[in-house]
C-alpha cells in the first residue's frame, strides 16, 4: 500500500467522523463539546524484526529498538454521551535502533550498538466508547481506530556505518495499521479533568539500506505500546 492510499484512508475516516460531529445534537448543553490533552507519551516497543538480508551480510544480524518518553497532544469531540472521536499525536520522537545479534560484524562491534536514529510522525485517530453517566467522577473507556506512521530524519549512525563497510542511505516504508487504547478519566470539574490510558498499535515497516549500491533489507514489526498520562482542558 503507497503513502498516498494510507493518507487517503486516514483522511477518509477523519471526514466520517466529522460528519458525525456534524449530525450528532448534544443532548445537555452544560457538557462541554471539546477537549484538548496534554501530556506524556511514554512508547515502549517489543520490536520483531527478520535477520538483515543482502550481500555480506552474516547470518544472526537483527535489531532492536529503544523505548521512547515524549509530549503528548489530543483533540477530542464529544459525539454523544458516551462516544468521543479522538485524535492523538506525540511530538516525533528521535528513536533509536541498536544492533543485535552477534558482538562484531567482521572486526566492528555490532551488537548493543545504536546502528541508526529516525523520527516517526505518528497520529492516531480513535472512537472511543466512555463508560457511566457524564456526572461520575471516574470513567473508564476503550476505543478502536487507525495509526499512521511516517518515518523521516533517518541517519546511519557512525557504528552502523562501520558495520555496513561504509556510509549508507536509510529508507523505512510508512504504516497504516489498527490501534486500541483502555483508559480512565477523573473527572475534576465541568472545564479540568486527567487521564491516565495504555494504548497498542500494530506498525510495520520494510527497512532498506543501500551502501554504496550494496542493498541490504528486512521487515521490522516495532509492536508498540505506550502509556499516557495527561490533563484535559474542556471548553
Amino acid at each position: 500500500m503507497n503513502v498516498n492510499i494510507k493518507v487517503t484512508a486516514l483522511a477518509s475516516l477523519a471526514a466520517l467522523v466529522a460528519a458525525t460531529t456534524a449530525t450528532v445534537a448534544l443532548a445537555d448543553d452544560s457538557v462541554r463539546a471539546n477537549e484538548i490533552r496534554v501530556g506524556a507519551y511514554i512508547v515502549m516497543y517489543d520490536a520483531k524484526a527478520d535477520d538483515l538480508s543482502g550481500p555480506y551480510v552474516p547470518p544472526g544480524v537483527n535489531v532492536d529498538v529503544k523505548n521512547v518518553t515524549t509530549p503528548y497532544f489530543a483533540y477530542l469531540r464529544r459525539l454523544s454521551p458516551h462516544l468521543v472521536a479522538q485524535l492523538a499525536a506525540g511530538v516525533p520522537p528521535k528513536t533509536e535502533t541498536v544492533g543485535k545479534g552477534p558482538a562484531t560484524v567482521g572486526s566492528v562491534p555490532f551488537n548493543g550498538q545504536v546502528v541508526s536514529t529516525a523520527k516517526w510522525f505518528s497520529p492516531s485517530l480513535l472512537v472511543n466508547y466512555v463508560f457511566r453517566d457524564e456526572s461520575a467522577t471516574l470513567r473508564p473507556y476503550l476505543g478502536v481506530g487507525v495509526n499512521y506512521t511516517r518515518f523521516y530524519d533517518l541517519k546511519s549512525t557512525p557504528a552502523g556505518d562501520a558495520a555496513n563497510g561504509g556510509p549508507t542511505a536509510i529508507t523505512l516504508s510508512s504504516s497504516l495499521g489498527p490501534v486500541a487504547t483502555a483508559g480512565l478519566r477523573w473527572h475534576l470539574n465541568n472545564r479540568w479533568s486527567l487521564y491516565a490510558s495504555y494504548d497498542v498499535a500494530r506498525v510495520n515497516t520494510d527497512y532498506v539500506g543501500n551502501t554504496a549500491g550494496v542493498i541490504r533489507k528486512t521487515h521490522i514489526k516495532f509492536n508498540p505500546s505506550t502509556l499516557v498520562v495527561s490533563a484535559g482542558y474542556a471548553f
